[in-house]
């Protein structure tokens, strides 16, 4: 609920320099005033554009889209689809009817299409031979290619390749790759649990650290610097988060991409594009508990982890999965209907594509605001305290404008709630554990 209030508290700009795109130059922030309670947005700062690609899912040959779900995923919003997705890449060679059908699933989808080729059993020449058809053949102009799935648990799976191996074969790939098409932008190394803290990053049987290992091979050669994350479940019985567990841990994500962005600039020498092109609450594909994947808590960790991936600038993020059976937890979409984490991408669908500043006095409230094309101003407001909160909110130099307030939690899917005219500063009252998006223009 959003209610109209009427003392002005002192307040301050939070403006976050961060980095997405290259060539970036480091950009020290000007140290921050005094903070105001509740949440300020301020539309005069401008932070940059938010990458459509961040709203991206993962696809394969082993999952299908029915025709009760095909119109689903349509209106999701999935703007950058990764196939054929999960280590079914590394185990099987795609064909060129495979191919066909899912170019055409990511254009009904809106979405650009990504693939990664097989590394496994496979050579240089048949990853090039797989680019040549898809862009010279069929001419459909796919930017996004990358090289196997998480190499770093190939030694443990005892199909060897340490992180030397795998990055100098890697080259090779690439070089071949983009001799046929130059044009391409190529994701890697697409490592396995990456964090940027030295004890748990992927390192090899010698130990060595694989990103950092693959980075000082192929740091001229790769786009995008690209890893996975699964937080869950993180112990021998490998049995799923606690609620408070889950929530605790979407704020990690942050400095996440902070540590991923300083190996980035350290091995070489600059800024790059990154992101994260598997993740999800938990790799076990658990299903039917408070906190798996199919479950409204893990949509909620998944909403407040797009928020932060906006914040700090990622350029892609590819959700896990997009459709998975009734069994699997995996999967915004089951055969026949929408899983909660389904409503999180309709609700960001209706988010801006200009970021601009936005801050939260409450720790357990994060805000992230942008500016949409028709000039509408959104703020995304998760609320991760298991109690409802009541904030003040407060617009830069704007007195009142027109708001409509969606809402995402149990009782609600990304759906209107309310909507009315607001003089600022205002009151807003968040459910506890929800998503609330306010659309506010002047009509």
């Amino acid at each position: 609920m959003v209610r109209r209030a009427g003392l002005v508290a002192g307040w301050f700009i939070l403006f976050w320099a961060l980095t997405g795109c290259v060539p970036l130059a480091t950009v020290t922030p000007e140290p921050a005033a005094p903070e105001v309670q509740g949440v300020l947005i301020d539309p005069t700062s401008e932070i940059g554009p938010i990458s459509p690609y961040i709203f991206g899912s993962n696809y394969g040959p082993w999952v299908s889209l029915r025709p009760e779900t095909l119109p689903l995923a349509e209106e999701m919003g999935i703007r950058h689809l990764r196939w054929p997705g999960g280590a079914w890449g590394d185990e099987n060679t795609v064909t060129p009817l495979q191919v066909d059908q899912f170019v055409l699933l990511s254009q009904r989808l809106g979405a650009e299409p990504y693939i990664h080729v097989r590394f496994l059993n496979s050579s240089p020449e048949q990853a090039a031979e797989l680019v040549r058809y898809a862009n010279h053949e069929k001419g459909y102009a796919i930017r996004f290619w990358s090289i196997g799935n998480e190499p770093s648990l190939y030694e443990a799976m005892g199909k060897g390749w340490n992180a030397e191996e795998f990055a100098a074969a890697w080259r090779a790939f690439a070089e071949a790759m983009k001799a046929v098409d130059p044009t391409i932008q190529l994701l890697g190394p697409e490592i396995h649990q990456f964090t940027g803290t030295d004890d748990v990053d992927p390192k090899d049987s010698a130990g060595r650290d694989w990103l950092r290992t693959f980075l000082a091979a192929n740091g001229d050669l790769v786009d995008i610097v690209t890893v996975h994350r699964y937080p869950f479940p993180n112990n021998v019985e490998r049995t799923s988060a606690m609620p408070e567990e889950l929530l605790a841990d979407s704020p990690r994500w942050n400095q996440i991409v902070r540590n991923l962005r300083e190996v980035v600039r350290n091995a070489t020498g600059r800024d790059r594009p990154i992101g994260f092109t598997e993740f999800n609450s938990h790799w076990s594909n658990a299903a039917g508990g408070a906190t798996t994947p199919d479950s409204f808590l893990s949509a909620l960790w998944l909403g407040d982890v797009l928020a932060r991936l906006i914040q700090e600038r990622v350029d892609v993020a590819n959700y896990f999965l997009l459709v998975s059976g009734m069994a699997q937890g995996h999967g915004a979409l089951t055969p026949y209907a929408p899983r909660p984490a389904y409503y999180v991408y309709r609700l960001y669908r209706m988010f801006g594509a200009q970021q601009i500043a936005a801050t939260s006095s409450e720790p357990w409230v994060n805000a992230v605001a942008a500016r949409r094309k028709d000039g509408a101003l959104t703020v995304m407001l998760i609320n991760r305290k298991d109690e409802a909160l009541t904030l003040p909110l407060h617009v830069e130099g704007i007195a009142d404008l027109e708001v409509e307030v969606y809402r995402f939690d149990n009782d609600h899917s990304a759906e209107l709630v309310e909507s009315d005219r607001l003089r600022f500063p205002a009151t807003i009252e968040l459910p506890a554990r929800s998503m609330t998006l306010l659309v506010m223009q002047d009509w």
